[in-house]
């Protein structure tokens, strides 16, 4: 199959001997030695050869495969053995659960999302029940594996069964949270790191995750990892606190609740070659095509992309900047053309761009729309954070020569928004303090595309933060960080005064 089939069927075969690997795992170290083994997307079949050669009690194997092509090599690659039966069907449409209420599941669901692959698609449903925003950008964006696994453990909940499933990752931690969020009872849940650049040649983070059912077990609220490698050690031991996940092996002290800021992601517009630009001259700008056009200063700012935060306070030498069209989501843009005629031609230059953009956030909105933007869009101060690294630096952002013109965050770029800069000094060290990195190790994933999202910042509780985090460390944290002495009592007790206020009473402390 091409390499293009292979992403359009989400197709990467598990190599026989790594498979063999995987169910000598199962069986010597999770005690796992079924009568019957169930593949759900089986493919030519190394799996269940795997299951066949390495448990001696198997009585039946059944595989479901759309490919039909792939169920008759499966069928040859185990030698048409008596016990095997091998369907062709839809896994989204076949109930596996009729085939045996006890035994082992296991395979390799593909690893695309529902984007990505064009044919073997799950019917169309908000699986997740995720609000009308979130189901409309990146987050309704779910991958097929997890799609999988959430619905086989719909079906095996309740039995007697293990299902033992190669993911990502980012899916087997989904899934944690979803068995949870479904208050579903397990007897245990374990990740099996392994090299998936080893064995399907893809530069991703890869588990094998087991999911041990019992009728007569509470829901487990912990999950063990380790490495396929190296059994008998735990790597981490995750738990769910509060329906999120947080390392229990990385000492740290408990910040976790509810930022009082609201945490902010960057602008969005899907026409980076066009709203994005260089400056060459005081008024003169060159874009991601090479093309150097002449623009009001009007409605260009500055822009920090996720790979620019590298320092504590960054306030000038700004290299690109980006063209914001609108103060709020769906506003009407034709006041461009009043304030910025320039900027007006080139974008309707470009029109055609704009209107040929994916997301359907964009559907029935003014032209030229964007969104992540608002009024905290325009504030003097922020505390940025980019979402890709594996350390979080929060720096404090401004614009030196212009104040009220506001640097601009990416998409993925995360901040909070102030209008007064001792609060936000005051914020930028104390999310910068040891502690707080401490915490943020413990809750976020470094295997993770994003260690920071706003999901994750948002679980720091900044009252708790600053009842704990003493201004001595404070001024610890300025000078690990270069800076000029400046933070003192008042600066820093002005910053608490206003967290109290905003747990009390919703008080927004960026107006």
């Amino acid at each position: 199959m091409s390499g293009s089939a292979k992403k359009e069927f989400g197709d990467y075969q598990t190599p026989l001997s790594f498979a063999i690997n995987v169910c000598g795992y199962l069986k010597k170290y999770m005690d796992i030695n079924p009568k019957v083994i169930i593949e759900p997307t089986c493919g030519i079949g190394n799996f269940i050869h795997a299951s066949l050669s390495t448990f001696e009690n198997v009585e039946r194997v059944y595989g479901i495969e759309i490919n039909e092509k792939y169920t008759e090599i499966c069928k040859q690659t185990n030698n048409n053995d008596e016990r095997l039966e091998v369907y062709n069907e839809n896994i989204f449409t076949f109930n596996t659960r009729q085939l045996c209420s006890n035994c082992l599941i296991i395979g390799n669901p593909p690893w695309v999302t529902n984007s990505e692959l064009v044919y073997n698609l799950p019917p169309k449903t908000n699986f997740k029940n995720l609000s009308g925003m979130n189901a409309m950008t990146g987050e309704s964006n779910f991958d097929i594996c997890e799609y999988i696994i959430l619905k086989l453990i719909e079906e095996f909940n309740g039995t007697e069964s293990t299902i033992a499933m190669l993911c990502k990752t980012s899916v087997a931690r989904n899934v944690l949270l979803e068995l949870e969020r479904n208050n579903r009872d397990v007897k245990a849940v374990k990740i099996v790191n392994f090299n998936a650049s080893k064995i399907f040649n893809i530069c991703v983070s890869a588990c094998l995750l087991i999911i041990d059912f019992s009728k007569n077990c509470k829901n487990n609220k912990k999950c063990d990892i380790v490495d396929i490698d190296n059994p008998e050690k735990n790597v981490d031991i995750l738990k769910i606190k509060n329906g999120s996940l947080i390392s229990e092996m990385i000492e740290a002290e408990d910040f976790d609740g509810i930022c009082e800021l609201e945490w902010r992601q960057g602008v969005k517009h899907d026409v980076s070659k066009i709203m994005e630009l260089v400056k060459v001259t005081d008024d003169k700008y060159r874009n991601g095509n090479g093309e150097e056009v002449e623009l009001e200063k009007t409605i260009v700012f500055p822009l920090l992309k996720s790979s620019h935060f590298k320092k504590p306070i960054i306030k000038e030498n700004f290299k690109k900047y980006v063209i914001v069209t609108q103060k709020k989501a769906r506003q009407d843009t034709s006041y461009i053309e009043q304030v910025a005629p320039k900027t007006w031609e080139y974008l309707n230059d470009n029109k055609e761009l704009f209107e040929k953009r994916k997301s359907s956030i964009y559907n029935g909105a003014p032209a030229f729309s964007m969104f992540g933007v608002g009024d905290y869009s325009y504030s003097k101060y922020k505390i940025g954070v980019s979402g890709f690294y594996k350390k979080a630096l929060f720096c404090l952002v401004y614009n030196r020569d212009n104040l009220e013109h506001s640097v601009m965050g990416d998409d993925t770029s995360y901040f909070l928004d102030f209008e007064d800069y001792d609060l936000a000094y005051s914020c930028m060290l104390l999310l910068n303090s040891e502690r707080v990195q401490r915490f943020l190790r413990g809750i976020s994933f470094q295997d993770a595309k994003r260690p920071y999202t706003k999901k994750v910042l948002s679980r720091i509780c900044l009252k708790k933060v600053s009842d704990t985090v003493t201004l001595q460390e404070l001024i610890d944290t300025e000078k690990n960080l270069g800076l000029e002495a400046k933070i003192n009592n008042d600066m820093y007790n002005k910053f608490k005064h206003k967290l109290t206020i905003s747990s009390k009473e919703n008080y927004s402390i960026c107006g």
